[in-house]
């Protein structure tokens, strides 16, 4: 079977979107907020992106097909739909959809007959969320795991990030949002969030910063918290002022360590 997608940088299907799908084939950027745009169907909708986890070089690179319309070709471990689609000026943050129970189906991108994984989720009307495909690795499953995003606005003085830890690898863990400079290994620094479970995620309300992201394996006693202990070292993330952005932990683009870090912007 011949791909619909074309190989190389992703891009979308140039064609009308089927009644479930709202305006997955728009360009112009509209991120969590409703845009006027004669592609956009009566009824209520929810918003939906997708970032990309598959640790399995053979089926990490997937074309994704949203309510049965085509949404992303070609997309690798660690990109996100549909972000990688929009501009620099105004990148389109969340693809708007119909409520309902809807489906999204990853397609092995050199073999359109192999489905790595179906993907069942329902949508509520004005609720944001985002599809996790992760695992892969050594042949086994490809997941998935779904979040529900609030992305409220923050007042100017304010800044929400959430820290989401889908990194097997690391088992529980203790995470560290601090000043790039903060030295963690004093005994009385204790982490932001303390034994983050696999799949765990929290908001925090922050001062509007650049920080660094620490993670160490949970209980680490703090003289330890240093060199190898310290699996993830994120530096220079920038919280801006009423911005919401998601700090994901991930393993290595094959599985395993050194972990990798994946900074969202929500709003």
């Amino acid at each position: 079977m011949t791909s619909r997608f074309h190989l190389g940088a992703p891009r979308m299907a140039r064609r009308p979107v089927a009644a479930l799908l709202v305006a997955a084939a728009l360009l112009a950027g509209c991120g969590t907020d409703d845009a006027a745009d004669p592609l956009f169907p009566s009824g209520p909708t929810g918003r939906v992106r997708f970032v990309n986890l598959i640790t399995d070089t053979t089926r990490a690179r997937v074309n994704l097909i949203l309510a049965g319309t085509p949404w992303n070709g070609n997309q690798v471990n660690g990109q996100v739909t549909p972000f990688t689609l929009g501009t620099v000026a105004a990148p389109q943050l969340y693809s708007p959809i119909l409520t309902g129970t809807r489906t999204l189906v990853l397609q092995r991108t050199r073999d359109t007959t192999v489905t790595v994984a179906t993907v069942n989720f329902d949508v509520v009307a004005e609720a944001d969320y985002t599809i996790y495909a992760t695992g892969g690795a050594g042949g086994s499953a490809v997941t998935s795991f779904i979040t529900r995003d609030t992305n409220t606005v923050p007042t100017a003085a304010q800044s929400r990030v959430r820290v989401v830890h889908l990194a097997p690898a690391a088992g529980n863990v203790d995470v560290f949002v601090t000043a790039p400079t903060a030295d963690i290994t004093a005994p009385t620094v204790t982490p932001t969030l303390a034994n983050v479970p696999l799949r765990g995620a929290a908001y925090l309300t922050v001062a509007p910063a650049t920080v660094r992201v620490r993670v160490v394996p949970a209980g680490t006693a703090p003289a330890a918290r240093t060199g190898a202990a310290i699996l993830l070292d994120a530096n220079n993330v920038v919280l801006p002022a009423a911005g919401n952005r998601t700090i994901v932990a991930a393993d290595a683009v094959t599985g395993g360590t050194p972990l990798r870090a994946l900074v969202l912007t929500d709003r």
